[in-house]
């Protein structure tokens, strides 16, 4: 219930905006979970959506990162970060959602939708995945929960929304402990 307590704390403490987004970070990631829940997915994808981007709290500086034209992998630290907290189901979409991107912005129409700040990361974090990438990727266990993770975080980043607090998803976090 302590970690808990400290990913609840991680989240209201962080005042930081999402790189290159008029969001903060912990905005996005409730967004993302948001989103999860509006479409009606389950409670281990609306987790997964909700911790998403955790590496970023436990990053230094994310935006002198990019600045630097580096990636700080994200979505590395956030896993073994949150391996040894939460459930497999929750943390392998963590693990695989910046490849997802690379995977959807083979699509010229995904591309585009992508904001400015995105095509930035996607350039850091490898460009798009070569052909044998994709077929190892779409191999994955939770390549579809990962595909919808990665579709919801895209556009979490709106402004002036109704939002809900950290506080508001204590019992979900607390019933995907390990």
């Amino acid at each position: 219930m302590q970690v808990v307590d400290k990913i609840i704390s991680n989240f209201t403490n962080n005042k930081s905006l999402y790189i290159g987004e008029k969001v903060t970070m912990s905005e996005h990631m409730i967004q993302t979970a948001m989103l999860a829940e509006k479409a009606k997915c389950n409670d281990d994808l609306i987790c997964s959506c909700l911790l998403h981007d955790y590496g970023h709290f436990i990053l230094d500086n994310p935006d002198e990162l990019v600045r630097e034209n580096m990636d700080g992998k994200h979505e590395d630290i956030g896993y073994e970060y949150l391996k040894n907290i939460f459930k497999k189901e929750i943390i392998e979409p963590i693990k695989y959602h910046v490849q997802a991107k690379r995977y959807l912005a083979r699509d010229e129409k995904y591309f585009n939708l992508l904001s400015e700040a995105s095509k930035i990361s996607l350039k850091l974090q490898g460009g798009l995945l070569n052909d044998d990438e994709c077929i190892k990727f779409e191999a994955q266990d939770y390549f579809k929960s990962t595909i919808l993770l990665r579709k919801f975080d895209e556009v979490a980043k709106k402004t002036d929304i109704k939002m809900k607090s950290i506080h508001d998803y204590k019992k979900l976090l607390t019933s995907k402990l390990k």
